[in-house]
């Protein structure tokens, strides 16, 4: 596995691809190169979605102390998975990491506590799965309007499905962070 940060503790993971004439092979987790990476916490829960192209999820946290630490990849299909670092006292607060995850590509990331999650899925039936190093508990639950001018996140969507509740999400100009 090939690790670059690309914030502060933001991991993008490339898995090395086995391929030949049966179809492929690759580590999707392996927790002592994670380990030797930083990442120390375990991961307690498994959380998989089914989405068609135009669907956008986000942007999502959970506040302390159940904050959670997101080991994210795609399955089937594609999304732009883009991570916000929202804590108040990181040198990079305010900025986001947009990378095309696919099935394809294989390509991971590694969203610590402390940011946003958010993704558009791209291609329809696209099956997106995380693992988490807390469990979900909706009381603790934060997020921040998706599309917040101050922001100006690339979705590459004109108008994404989006649920209720990430319609009514606070825009980032007038949010205050937990962490």
């Amino acid at each position: 596995m090939r690790i670059t940060e690309l914030l502060p503790n933001l991991l993008l993971i490339e898995p090395k691809v086995f391929e030949d004439h049966r179809g492929h092979f690759f580590e999707s987790f392996r927790e002592d190169v994670l380990k030797e990476n930083g990442l120390t916490a375990p991961f307690v829960q498994d959380n998989q979605s089914l989405s068609h192209r135009g669907i956008l999820r986000g942007l999502h946290f959970q506040k302390t102390p159940h904050a959670q630490g997101k080991f994210v990849r795609v399955i089937t299909g594609a999304v732009l998975d883009v991570a916000l670092d929202i804590r108040k006292d990181s040198p990079t607060y305010g900025q986001f990491v947009a990378e095309e995850l696919t099935a394809s590509n294989k390509r991971m990331l590694y969203i610590p506590p402390g940011f946003a999650h958010g993704f558009a899925t791209l291609e329809d039936n696209t099956i997106f799965t995380y693992k988490c190093t807390d469990y979900y508990h909706p009381e603790s639950e934060g997020g921040i309007l998706w599309n917040s001018p101050s922001l100006n996140i690339p979705w590459q969507l004109e108008n994404p499905v989006l649920s209720a509740k990430d319609e009514q999400l606070t825009d980032f100009a007038h949010f205050i962070t937990p962490f």
